[in-house]
This record gives structure tokens, sequence and C-alpha cells, in this order.
């Protein structure tokens, strides 16, 4: 039997045929669209939900239930001694406290680590590209779980939003100021950081908005990530709701920005999708948990 094993879920970005290949368990997240229940990336393609989204249905997240998370954990327990659970952000969803409740059970007490590491998404899947590297190194599980939560303090992601439609329909902007955002083509930026969405700064049009993001990112590593820049320890991140050619061209972007940085690219999860709609334009930074802390 393996000594350490993760399990995460799909708000992480990494669908089930990359699972598989890096040996790990993802959780699918249940969506209700028009009241009936799909699973991402089993029952709800990405096409689907954009397509639903599109049409204007009536779209929310849910908790997975206890029991899926227990099936989960003891698949993996059949493989693993102890495993890392890194669910999404405790700061987006109850997710996390529903996980420390079940690992308190006398048949995960000690076996199963919830992770509350403070990320969604992008930042959640270098998380776990960080976490299988430190297993590879020869950490301990408690000695993982304890990188990870310090780490949230050197992860973030900056969001362009093409519109401002799907945080009106979940009340985080008023049905006026999303009203003069369109006629106005103002396209706001959100600051993702240990495990909270917040306003960033508000742009003219899209152009200018992802102008800023990449200048913000520029920002955050000269101030605060240089060393870990100049030390290899840095990866930049980029994420988007957008079609294919929208998203080809973010990533040139952002390379021509940060030549020789290295960048992991991924569709935006659909569940961060589901609040932020189409169009969305991400970019982040993601240092080592591990760097100058051991």
């Amino acid at each position: 039997m393996k000594k350490i094993g993760i399990v995460t879920d799909s708000h992480s970005s990494i669908s089930q045929e990359e699972a598989e290949k890096l040996g790990i368990f993802v959780l699918p997240m249940p969506f209700y669209i028009d009241g009936e229940c799909y699973y991402e990336s089993v029952t709800l393609s990405r096409e689907l939900f954009f397509e639903k989204l599109a049409a204007g249905a009536d779209i929310t997240t849910s908790q997975p239930s206890p029991t899926a998370v227990m099936e989960i954990w003891d698949r993996a327990l059949e493989q693993f001694e102890k495993i890392l659970y890194m669910p999404i952000s405790s700061g987006l969803s109850g997710s996390y406290e529903t996980a420390m409740m079940l690992a308190k059970d006398e048949a995960y007490e000690g076996r199963v680590l919830v992770v509350d590491d403070g990320q969604v998404a992008a930042p959640l899947h270098q998380m776990v590209w960080d976490t299988l590297d430190m297993i590879e190194k020869g950490y301990e599980a408690e000695q993982i779980r304890d990188l990870l939560e310090r780490a949230g303090d050197r992860m973030m992601i900056y969001i362009a939003l093409q519109t401002l439609e799907c945080l009106k329909k979940g009340g985080r902007v008023t049905p006026a100021a999303a009203a003069l955002g369109s006629v106005f083509h103002i396209k706001p930026i959100l600051k993702l950081q240990t495990g909270k969405l917040d306003s960033f700064k508000k742009c003219h049009g899209i152009v200018k908005a992802k102008k800023a993001a990449i200048e913000a990112m520029q920002a955050e590593i000269r101030d605060n990530f240089q060393d870990a820049l100049n030390d290899g320890a840095l990866h930049l991140l980029a994420s988007s709701s957008g079609t294919d050619e929208e998203n080809a061209a973010w990533v040139e972007e952002i390379k021509e920005a940060f030549p020789g940085v290295p960048l992991l690219y991924d569709n935006l999860s659909l569940g961060v999708s589901c609040h932020i709609g189409p169009g969305g334009m991400g970019i982040g930074c993601a240092v080592a948990p591990d760097y100058k802390r051991v």
C-alpha cells in the first residue's frame, strides 16, 4: 500500500482523465440546472454547461453529499495509508466544514487529513501538483497539510469579467449596477486570494481589463515574489471561461508579458464560471508551498 494519496474536487479544474494519469481522485461537483442534478465532467460537459447558461437556465452549485465524499475516501484508502483531502476553499463553500466533521469518524480519524488551502480553480490545481512534488520529496502527510494551509498568502488570481449578469443573478451586484455596467462597458476585475473573491478594479472594456489584470500580476510579483521567481519557485496561472479562440489569445498575451515563466493554463472550473459567466479571463501566480518554509 502506498503511503500518501490525494483527493480533491472538480473545482480544481482537474478532469477525470488527468486525475487518472496523476494517480489522484477527483470528486465531481453537483450542479442543479432547472432543478435537474448534473455532475461536472461526468454528466455535465463544458459545452452543455455554457449552452444552458446562454439559454438563461437557472444554474446553482451545491456541496457534494456526505455519502459521495465518504465513498471516494473509501476508494482512495484502499490504495493509500493516508489521504490529503483538498476541497474548494472554506471561504467559498461549506464543503470543508462538512469534510472536517466526516473525518472525525473512527474509520477516517488519522487517515484522512482535510486541507483548508484557501484555493479554487487553477490555484487549487497547482496545489495538487505541488503536493505530488512534496510527496515525492518524502514529506509526511501532516507536514504537507501544514505547508499547504500556510501557502494561501502566496497564491492568487485576478479575473477580468466580460459580463455582470451572473453576478447580478447571484446577488453580488444590483440589477441597476449591472445595467449601468452594460451601457458603459464596465468590466470589473475580481481578486481571489485565501479563499475570498473580492472586487479589485473596474475598467472600460475588456481589453483594458485584461491589460490591468496583467499589470496587477506584474506588480504583485515585483513587490512580493521576485525572489521566488528568480529561484524558479513561482508558476504563473491562467484560467478562462471564454471560447477556444479567446483562451488561446489570452495565453499568448500572458506569455508575451512574462517570457520564460512556467505557466499552467486551465479552463475555468464550472463552479467559478457559474458565478462570473462566459468570457472571464484570469491570471494568477503560485509559489511552491515549501519554498523557504522548511
